[in-house]
């Protein structure tokens, strides 16, 4: 934690300690709910009429018009990131590369995954914002690994190339991060 610490500082960011029973990190865990709730039937939807290709758009084109509908509507910023990305708005900054770095050993401690969400007061160049984070997991029998996998079909490899030329969010197995969700506001 110590080691943490001294990243976040030589980083020039300062976090303020918060309360678990903070107002802030409530409504963020309740968009985490929302979008998870409007994203998933979505891709479900997808990958029963024309399977992970056709989940890819979804992806490419319905997760960002949900999270822009869900930041109009809360005031938040709302973004899904990932050491690996696949979009480059969903490269981590300092701040979420160092908490899935945390994230990422908390899992080779043998931590809980479920547990594994971050919310703080950050104060960035004189400009105070309440960040949270939320892990993404590869859960067993999800179709994640679809489009993320080892194992990926031609077809969707092709479809990934296409919409995605930098590409770098495959190569995971189940339990592993896939990424996180990632939101903010202005304090």
């Amino acid at each position: 934690m110590k080691k943490l610490s001294l990243l976040i500082a030589s980083l020039g960011l300062a976090l303020s300690p918060i309360s678990h029973a903070d107002e802030n990190l409530q409504q963020a865990r309740e968009l985490v709910k929302q979008f998870g709730g409007q994203l998933q039937p979505a891709l479900g939807q997808a990958m029963r009429s024309g399977g992970p290709v056709e989940a890819i758009e979804v992806c490419k084109t319905k997760a960002p018009e949900i999270a822009r509908q869900i930041a109009k509507e809360s005031n938040w910023d709302i973004n899904r990131v990932s050491m690996k990305n696949r979009a480059p708005n969903a490269e981590p900054d300092a701040w979420e590369r160092i908490m899935l770095q945390r994230f990422e050993a908390q899992l080779a401690a043998g931590e809980d995954p479920k547990t594994f969400e971050h919310g703080a007061i950050v104060h960035d160049g004189g400009k105070a914002e309440y960040r949270y984070i939320r892990a993404v997991m590869i859960g067993e029998n999800q179709p994640c690994l679809h489009c993320h996998g080892t194992d990926i079909s031609p077809a969707v490899k092709q479809k990934i190339l296409d919409a995605y030329p930098n590409d770098k969010a495959t190569g995971y197995q189940v339990g592993q991060i896939r990424g996180a969700f990632s939101f903010k506001k202005p304090l």
